[in-house]
């Protein structure tokens, strides 16, 4: 079965192995995933992002490690939304960029520099296409 939106899919398993407590979620690979997955990692939301090589099968995955605090009942990615879609495009142009929830959160977003954060296109000064949010 064909996924109209892959980023949207990556995002829902994300989200819900984070809402089911799970260690890992796998998830199948691409530029884009693995440069969200980065992001996810360098802002501290991940533990860790693996890209598992199957013998099996043709596609590589990405494997993300989620991150909880004491007991798995302190979630460190509370939550992921993602806001611009097949159907409906958001850019943002440099004056015009979010910020999640007054800066706490991180806005993804695809630039001409590649995907990066927000706060990263705000110094480069750069606008781009809003991906997602999360906080």
């Amino acid at each position: 079965m064909a996924i109209s939106d892959p980023i949207a899919d990556m995002l829902t398993r994300i989200r819900n192995a984070n809402t089911a407590k799970h260690d890992t979620v796998d998830i199948p690979s691409s530029k884009m995933k693995k440069a969200i997955a980065d992001i996810l990692l360098t802002e501290g939301y991940v533990k860790a992002v693996d890209i598992v090589k199957d013998d099996q099968d043709k596609f590589d995955v990405i494997r993300i490690t989620l991150k909880y605090g004491k007991d798995k009942n302190e979630k460190v990615l509370s939550g992921l939304r993602r806001i611009s879609k097949p159907g409906l495009r958001i850019y943002a142009d440099t004056d015009n960029l979010p910020r999640v929830l007054g800066g706490y959160g991180t806005a993804i977003i695809s630039t001409n520099k590649g995907v990066i954060t927000d706060k990263e296109a705000r110094k480069l000064n750069v606008g781009g296409e809003v991906l997602a949010f999360i906080w």
